[in-house]
């Protein structure tokens, strides 16, 4: 069982995970993983993940207008999306914090280079049935190997044209698949224990809490300033990690 210190740490990371998921309907798992990893191993971050992110996704995809449609339409990117899981667990629970903790901060930075500079694409009807099991296998080994689920999924998604409650709601789906997948797999792994069960549990509160005040401080913040300063936030964390990870001895 982690200590109160940790608590009180674990508490403050999904609240504020939770406030910039209700600002900009994304970003808990991407958040808690980065602060989380500065401070703990990332099978140990990622199994804390668990439950406030299946929560708060379950609870993004169900309030959308489409779930059957989403569903079917997104059926083989999923089934990737687990397998793909299955394949990266191995290289996050290795026993190795060091080399995890380099994919992770690479991960989050090369998402948030991705968002910050690359050009918008766009994917037509006809090339997303060859894509979309790509890159769920791909979403999926990332997501196994550090517990962050965006890449490639994010940036896909947003080019298909998606309207804004379908992005929203396709998005919900995807992270919820890989949450379940990644708890899967970590229990297959023997990488949960009962007490960071419970203190995955217990962090639903605070992301909650936080989640509700991001939705109602939405309003008073330009969207579009905050998510640059989230993600050159995450490209200074994933930067820090992965460059820390390498000059460890």
């Amino acid at each position: 069982m982690p200590s109160f210190a940790e608590l009180v740490l674990i508490a403050a990371v999904f609240l504020l995970a939770g406030w910039v998921k209700g600002v900009v309907g994304m970003g808990l798992p991407t958040v808690a993983m980065g602060a989380l990893g500065l401070v703990m191993s990332p099978v140990q971050a990622a199994a804390l993940l668990v439950v406030p992110s299946l929560v708060t996704n379950v609870w993004q995809f169900v309030a959308g207008p489409s779930k059957q449609a989403v569903m079917r339409r997104f059926a083989s990117m999923m089934l990737l999306v687990c397998l793909g899981t299955a394949i990266g667990i191995q290289f996050l629970t290795s026993g190795s914090s060091r080399w995890p903790s380099l994919a992770l901060g690479s991960v989050l930075a090369l998402y948030a280079v991705i968002a910050l500079f690359l050009p918008k694409f766009s994917v037509s009807q006809k090339a997303e049935l060859r894509l979309s099991p790509i890159v769920g296998g791909v979403t999926g080994i990332l997501a196994g190997a550090t517990g962050v689920f965006v890449v490639p999924a994010v940036p896909y998604l947003s080019a298909l044209g998606l309207t804004k409650d379908e992005l929203i709601q396709a998005l919900g789906l995807s992270f919820t698949v890989s949450t379940v997948a990644l708890a899967v797999a970590l229990g297959a792994s023997g990488s949960f224990s009962s007490g960071i069960l419970v203190a995955s549990a217990g962090a639903v509160v605070p992301a909650l809490v936080g989640m509700f005040i991001g939705q109602h401080t939405r309003n008073r913040i330009e969207p579009a300033a905050f998510r640059k300063w989230f993600l050159v936030s995450m490209l200074f964390v994933g930067g820090y990690m992965a460059v820390r990870s390498l000059i460890a001895q």
